[in-house]
């Protein structure tokens, strides 16, 4: 038999009987068996431990009475998992004798065995009568064995070691491993599985970093960029008084499909409807259009100059959608798609709206405010909750699960809070320049790993939402970029709006990265479908 005490690895950590008690497991668990009891009976190493082995025989073989004596001779091994244990034993066997029809036995059980236990008897009563209720009875004796079985793999995931070994434990050791060097890996933004044969690190061309194509068509200051849900398009807005709808071509190069006239004043703000087919562009506190996608023709005008719609935001039907003021009364208002004004905030005079969100499954609307204020509705529960910043607040982004949340301060830094409120205290970055002009920021990259944010001093400041330091700063602006915004299929593709009237697109800078999320057909891409 191995020496407990004997140790594997370059650094002396791990136990070798232990780590061959896993491995035995894991064969087991992979369907090896003959290799694993071999490994088994040349080790004299078994995966179940000696208290384990002599538990599963009591039960297999019915000897309830022996089983009983044994786990309570283990209490103080067991800790506080004993009363479970019992609970599970005295159920199995009150079924076994109710199953027999010795209601009796069954009964002295509960009378005896549970008196003197720490089990609580009308609980245990009601899991047999539910057991029951399911029809239990006449049980043959194939599934009686069943039911043990059953009952040892229970006592196998609720007995903590050394006694029982948690399931598939290899692999959670391994996964950890895996998750581990994901976590650690600055540019990782890819969905390729992970080798184990080599430690996981990315280098810098996991991220887009290399301007590929610069956009032109606008005449002013381009002030926002926003991909569509399926990555297909981009939508542009300027000081010109123009939006545009940019086409992504096979080659991931960007056409103007669509050029959007009406606005009298600067296109402040656009948005996307989940399904893509509907864009809203906010004039600069003017009014809010929706125009159709394919045409390009504008469907509905919403609002009024007096109402000064600054922001929107859709619902997850496509259907509705609401949009923020700096009206005293009306600070936000809901349409649905046929120009019908659903709901408006009325009554007690609220401050400036900035910005307004609604997470991908319209659970909460979330809206910033002049006076500091990041407000988070709970729409099911119908509560608020209220987050004070220092500093004024310039622009609000979600991450893509709807999870978080970052808004650009002009403190010159961007906080990122969680929405369902478990955090005290937000995540900051830090390194761009924001002090007089309004900033938008972004999460991007598998998982939103990235957080990415345009700066006045012309240029895109990436970070791993892990550091508070940017990893990457992107230049080729020659003015103030006001806006990025980060390819929601495609992890190596990011766009950025300047006041230097054009928009850049960003890649990799490795040919071989562009390939992951790249459109693989024109069936593909008429669908807004991304192979992966």
């Amino acid at each position: 038999m191995e020496n407990p005490s004997e140790v594997v690895g370059s650094k002396g950590l791990i136990r070798k009987h232990e780590f061959v008690r896993v491995i035995i497991q894991s064969l087991y668990s992979l369907g090896y068996n003959n290799t694993a009891s071999c490994l088994e009976s040349e080790s004299g190493i078994s995966y179940k431990s000696t208290e384990f082995q002599m538990i599963e025989s009591h039960i297999l073989n019915g000897n309830w009475s022996d089983c009983i004596d044994y786990l309570n001779s283990l209490k103080d091994v067991l800790g506080e998992t004993i009363e479970c244990v019992m609970f599970l034993v005295l159920k199995q066997l009150v079924v076994e004798y109710m199953n027999r029809g010795e209601d009796t036995l069954a009964l002295g059980v509960l009378q005896k065995e549970v008196s003197v236990s720490d089990v609580d008897k009308y609980i245990l009563v009601n899991s047999i009568i539910s057991s029951k209720d399911r029809k239990l009875g006449a049980i043959d004796d194939n599934g009686v064995q069943d039911l043990r079985r059953k009952l040892l793999k229970d006592l196998e995931n609720l007995l903590a070691p050394p006694i029982s070994l948690p399931g598939a434990r290899l692999e959670y050791l391994v996964e950890s491993t895996v998750a581990f060097w994901i976590d650690s890996c600055t540019y990782h933004s890819s969905s390729n599985p992970i080798s184990l044969y080599e430690d996981h690190r990315c280098s810098r061309d996991h991220i887009p970093t290399t301007t590929t194509q610069i956009l032109t068509a606008h005449t002013n200051e381009v002030w926002v960029v926003q991909f569509s849900n399926r990555g297909m398009y981009l939508a542009s807005s300027s000081n010109d008084c123009t939006a545009i709808i940019w086409e992504m071509l096979e080659d991931w190069k960007f056409k103007l499909k669509h050029t959007l006239s009406g606005h009298r004043l600067a296109v402040s703000y656009v948005a996307w409807s989940p399904d893509d087919t509907k864009l809203l562009t906010c004039g600069n506190l003017e009014v809010l259009k929706l125009w159709d996608v394919e045409t390009g023709t504008c469907m509905h005008t919403f609002g009024s100059e007096s109402f000064g719609v600054n922001s929107c935001a859709w619902f997850p039907d496509s259907k509705h959608f609401m949009g923020g003021s700096s009206h005293n009364e009306r600070g936000i208002c809901v349409w649905n798609c046929d120009g019908k004004e659903v709901s408006a905030w009325k009554g007690r005079r609220k401050p400036k709206v900035v910005d307004v969100a609604i997470t991908p499954d319209g659970g909460y609307l979330i809206s910033i405010f002049v006076d500091l204020q990041i407000r988070i509705l709970h729409v099911p529960t119908k509560t608020e909750r209220v987050i004070e910043e220092d500093y004024a607040m310039a622009s609000l982004s979600l991450s893509g699960d709807g999870k978080f949340l970052i808004v650009n301060l002009s403190s010159q830094e961007i906080h990122m809070w969680d929405v369902a409120g478990k955090w005290d205290k937000p995540m900051k970055f830090m390194g761009h320049k924001q002090q007089r002009f309004a900033i938008r920021s972004c999460f991007g990259g598998f998982n939103n790993s990235f957080i990415a944010s345009g700066s006045e001093n012309s240029q895109v400041y990436i970070w791993n939402w892990r550091h508070s330091n940017p990893i990457e700063i992107l230049c080729g602006h020659s003015a103030i970029v006001n806006c990025v915004s980060w390819n929601p299929k495609i992890p190596h593709m990011l766009a950025s709006a300047s006041d230097d009237h054009t928009i850049r697109i960003w890649g990799p800078s490795s040919a071989s990265d562009k390939q992951e999320g790249k459109p693989s057909s024109a069936s593909d891409k008429q669908e807004g479908k991304l192979s992966d």
